[in-house]
């Protein structure tokens, strides 16, 4: 770069044999003597050796020479002053390039070197040259680094040394030397050019911006060294870190041509600073829409507050992404998960809060509650110190009265959690290593579509993905593979969760999990589940099957279609509510359950694939469809598919409505059950009351409610054996269970028939 050539830079000072009126005895400044006139210096029209020059007499302590001109400093230059001198008579002075640097209001920049090297004549007539470097970088071989401060300089000599001799001075020659400090050839632009202290201790943040609006469309370069930035930074052209940058918390980085993860991993020098810094860049108006992680993998080794690294945003609510990257825990005590004791007392007429809580400042938000009476995947959502209450992220089911309570505060390699709202967010195609130390991500407590695509969760400590509130509003997971770390562990004693949720309308589409105690543990309704495999068997012979999905609600209005559901079961409660006897509303409703795969292997005989678990009494099914599934299971025979588990309560089949039980298989499934049930029936001796056993296969042991068809095969005949036409009619829920049927007739017959029961109305 030549300023000279490129800006048409006036550099050159003016010809001493122009006139010395230019030429200042002082600093060179406005209204400072000359030599004009002066009775010490003279112009040489023809030296031999210089041509035009200067004949100067030494008769100050520093005598000086100063071009009054303001020959300009741009940030990123350097200049080179030349002088060219001869010792005529007299005593022999010590020459040394000088200057006066001036900053943009003509005052004086203090505490900056203006002088250069000196050279002491030695001889008469023997022409020397001195010269000196002058520019805003403190780079090697620069003389005069005068930063960003001055803008421009009056150059010249200073005579010291012994006085009364004459030298002759050549005219003084400037030019733009920068291109022997900037790499030209690979488009860069080094910020130490521009003032930049690689020391760690000297704020470089305007060096930093000179650079960069100096680039032109050049990279700039961060050479070797650890640069303080005191506060925020934005940089709009490519940037190459060779050295770190060291920066407060509150300031950001924000690299707008350069924002990738590997680029800020070169500045900072530390993976999670790197992570953290980026992520703030994100989440402030860095010029994109997603952080891209580059493939790399970044060792955490502690929980990352993602909040508390933007601390200027405590909710954003504009599309943005993090990708393509692995995160892995490094063990340590940081990932140690919390737990508290504590009295505290809940009331059902404030169904999600406790009260009098005990040592209330110990309990983090986002704490897992757990207690005699408390459902699934309940958390603190927030805390109130001062009133001693605690919120809740759901209901409890049993729970009325004063109780000690346990709050577990699991660690999250990414936590959401600190912020009030975050909506549009997304994770794509990350890797959670969490090693089996770790949980992977809490979700804020408040927000919408949260995505997460094409992601792997390994070995998660605890729980893969957790929502404390309603931050999982219309949730997205696409494509995940979720990895327990209890893979070698039996059915029973696992303890590790990947999903849970609160809100409505979340998409889990086309993901595979292995072994964990439940896949995902769903509250809310209007979910969509379709496409995903997740088995949870063990090696144990006639071994227990928990959940893979757990249904808390009882108004569900959930889509559960197309699973691989492997060694495990659909269970639908009502545990998240704080009065689980039914008095209003739609009791189990609105669920469809379409076209699954349901395997098991080596289980109890009295595990079922759909589990429906009352909490309380009075509860019955309403709306409720279970189509075009395959229940199979092998080494070994169960007793049906369905159930109701009635630690708590039963259902009152009483009640059931619109209950659709059919196109499924059934394979070593003893009980195929279905609705409406088609019973074909043999009467071989003459009577007028038929009784119909359904043989309990109606779905979850329901009572006949409702005869559809009667159907006579063949004649119907008399005890006399003669062919008779009567038409009979129908008694319902007979028998101890009442899920029989009688068929009355006019007169005692025989014969076939076959009828179509139904145990909804």
């Amino acid at each position: 770069m030549n300023k000279v050539i490129t800006d048409g830079l006036q550099l050159m000072p003016t010809a001493f044999v122009e006139g010395l009126d230019v030429w200042s005895s002082g600093d060179g400044t406005p209204g400072s003597d000359t030599y004009n006139g002066a009775a010490n210096a003279a112009l040489v029209a023809a030296d031999a050796d210089f041509g035009g020059c200067l004949e100067l007499q030494k008769t100050e302590t520093t005598q000086k020479l100063r071009y009054m001109g303001e020959t300009p400093i741009l940030p990123g230059c350097y200049l080179r002053i030349t002088a060219r001198v001869k010792a005529m008579s007299g005593a022999l002075p010590t020459v040394r390039i000088a200057g006066w640097a001036g900053a943009s209001n003509d005052s004086h920049v203090g505490g900056v070197i203006e002088t250069g090297a000196g050279v002491t004549l030695s001889s008469y007539g023997e022409v020397v040259e001195v010269q000196a470097i002058v520019g805003t970088g403190n780079r090697g071989g620069v003389d005069m680094p005068w930063g960003l401060a001055a803008v421009y300089g009056h150059f010249g000599l200073n005579l010291t040394g012994p006085s009364g001799g004459v030298i002759r001075v050549d005219d003084i020659v400037i030019e733009d030397i920068t291109s022997a400090f900037l790499r030209d050839m690979l488009s860069l632009v080094d910020v130490t050019d521009y003032g930049a202290v690689g020391d760690g201790l000297t704020d470089c943040q305007a060096a930093f911006e000179a650079a960069d609006d100096d680039a032109d469309g050049r990279r700039i370069l961060v050479p070797e060294g650890n640069f303080l930035i005191g506060s925020t930074l934005s940089l709009n052209h490519e940037v190459i870190f060779e050295g770190t940058l060291t920066m407060p918390t509150s300031a950001m980085l924000l690299l707008t041509k350069s924002f990738d993860y590997p680029t800020y991993a070169a500045a900072f020098g530390d993976e999670e600073e790197a992570f953290k810094k980026a992520f703030q860049a994100l989440l402030n108006s860095v010029d994109h829409e997603s952080l891209d992680l580059g493939g790399r993998s970044i060792t955490i080794t502690a929980p990352i507050d993602m909040q508390a690294a933007v601390p200027n945003r405590t909710s954003y609510a504009t599309r943005r992404y993090i990708r393509n990257g692995q995160l892995s825990a490094q063990s340590g005590a940081a990932w140690d998960r919390g737990v508290v004791t504590s009295q505290a007392t809940y009331s059902s007429s404030d169904k999600k809060t406790l009260s009098a809580v005990a040592n209330i400042s110990a309990i983090p938000v986002g704490a897992l509650v757990t207690g005699a009476g408390v459902g699934r995947e309940i958390y603190v959502t927030a805390k109130n110190t001062g009133a001693g209450t605690l919120s809740l992220s759901q209901p409890l089911y049993d729970a009325v009265g004063t109780q000690v309570f346990t709050f577990t505060s699991f660690k999250y390699m990414l936590d959401f959690s600190g912020f009030s709202s975050l909506k549009k967010f997304g994770i794509a195609a990350v890797d959670f290593q969490c090693n089996g130390v770790a949980s992977a991500l809490r979700l804020p407590p408040a927000g919408t579509v949260f995505s997460i695509e094409s992601c792997h969760f390994t070995s998660p400590a605890a729980r893969a993905i957790t929502s404390i509130g309603g931050g999982c509003q219309g949730m997205l997971v696409d494509n995940c593979q979720f990895l327990s770390n209890e893979d070698a562990v039996d059915v029973p004693d696992r303890v590790s969760i990947a999903i849970n949720v609160n809100s409505n309308d979340v998409k889990l589409r086309h993901n595979r999990a292995t072994r964990f105690r439940h896949w995902a543990v769903m509250a809310g309704s209007n979910h969509v589940i379709t496409g995903n495999h997740f088995f949870q068997g063990d090696s144990v012979n006639g071994g227990v099957r928990l959940a893979g999905i757990v249904v808390t609600d009882t108004y569900a209005s959930h889509t559960i279609s197309e699973n691989y559901i492997d060694n495990c079961s659909i269970e639908w409660t009502n545990e998240y509510e704080a009065d689980p006897d039914f008095t209003t509303g739609f009791s189990f409703s609105a669920m469809s359950i379409t076209d699954n795969v349901f395997l098991s292997g080596e289980v109890a005989s009295w595990f079922s694939y759909i589990v429906i678990k009352p909490y309380g009494s009075g509860h019955f099914l309403n709306g409720v469809s279970v189509t075009g599934n395959k229940f199979r299971s092998i080494n070994g025979t169960i007793d049906r598919a369905e159930r109701v588990d009635t630690s708590f309560a039963d259902l009152d089949m009483s009640r059931a409505k619109d209950v659709f039980f059919d196109g499924n298989t059934f394979h070593n499934v003893s009980t195929r059950s279905r609705n409406p049930q088609r019973l074909e029936f043999t009467q071989n001796t003459a009577a007028s009351t038929w009784t119909l056993p359904t043989n309990g296969t109606l779905p979850f042991g329901g009572e006949t409610r409702a005869v559809d068809a009667v159907i006579t095969e063949g004649s119907m005949r008399n005890a006399g054996g003669s062919v008779v036409y009567p038409a009979p009619y129908v008694r319902l829920n007979e028998g101890s269970n009442r899920d029989e049927v009688d068929l009355i007739w006019p007169e005692a017959v025989r014969g076939d028939v076959r009828v179509l029961v139904r145990m909804d109305r």
